[in-house]
């Protein structure tokens, strides 16, 4: 067992931030002799001295300083614990999953969540990030509340267009396809590695002879290393590679037919929420409102 109580500990808190065994009890809702009693345990317990006299004023003593300052996180974390208790009492939800193409924009989805963590403290985010080759059927087994996605997947969900993502032809300014006649025709595209994003499955299905004429990694991330270091061509989100085309890092590539490609992202919500919750509710307020 514990020498010392929870109870206590706040007692001792509120006495020290209000600066009165008066204002403390009022605040605690105790009476001053319950205040002055449950601290007075508290010292006795310890064998330490946590507070001194200071004029008519009651202050820590470098013990009590040291001592409170660690116990003043616990406290903090087990107010939130009964604050997410009560919330889901009062049927708050605890946590949403959110699935989410790799391609949506990583800076407008980080401010989705900092707008949605600012308006539901207490209800948890799981995030899991998919590519666009992802099976409808690996897709159907993830958990998720809401989904983005580019195209629907299961049919019986209603999705709700979001936006467009381009897609740009780039390779890096010194690989051999900037220095070929323009505009660049398929064929000759074809002589170089096509770096392409898909999922593992993909990758260990691919055919022998397609290997010579195109990569596959399974981040877009690692995608875009590998075209900026001249491992072949890719198309690749105009967003993502803003940064890298402004220093001359990556190279639109002048194509005979079309530089840009569109790919259409669209907000999904699972069957059983069709009921939107709060929770739900903003997460969904927030994609769909303009420039989310």
């Amino acid at each position: 067992m514990h020498k010392t109580t929870l109870e206590q500990w706040s007692l001792l808190q509120s006495l020290v931030d209000f600066g009165s065994f008066a204002l403390a009890a009022r605040a605690m809702n105790r009476s001053q002799s319950s205040v002055s009693y449950n601290i007075s345990l508290l010292q006795e317990r310890l064998g330490v001295a946590l507070l001194q006299p200071e004029g008519r004023r009651a202050v820590l003593t470098p013990a009590g300083e040291l001592l409170l300052a660690q116990v003043r996180p616990l406290l903090r974390d087990f107010q939130q614990i009964e604050q997410r208790a009560a919330a889901l009492k009062r049927g708050q939800r605890a946590r949403i999953d959110l699935v989410v193409d790799s391609i949506y924009p990583r800076a407008r989805l980080f401010e989705i969540l900092r707008q949605f963590q600012q308006r539901h403290p207490l209800t948890q985010v799981h995030l899991t990030e998919v590519l666009n080759s992802e099976s409808p059927a690996k897709l159907a087994q993830r958990p998720a509340d809401l989904l983005v996605l580019t195209r629907n997947h299961q049919e019986q969900d209603p999705g709700q267009w979001l936006m467009n993502v381009d897609f740009v032809a780039v390779a890096h300014p010194q690989h051999p396809l900037h220095s070929l006649p323009v505009p660049l025709t398929s064929a000759q595209l074809n002589h170089y590695p096509l770096i392409k994003i898909t999922d593992q499955l993909q990758q260990d299905q691919q055919q022998p002879a397609a290997l010579a004429e195109s990569w596959t990694f399974t981040t877009i991330e690692a995608a875009i290393e590998a075209v900026a270091h001249q491992v072949g061509y890719g198309w690749l989100p105009a967003e993502r590679i803003a940064p890298l085309l402004d220093h001359n890092e990556l190279k639109v590539l002048p194509l005979k037919h079309g530089v840009r490609r569109t790919t259409a992202l669209h907000l999904i919500l699972r069957q059983q929420n069709l009921a939107l919750d709060p929770e739900i509710a903003t997460l969904t307020e927030l994609f769909t409102q303009p420039g989310g």
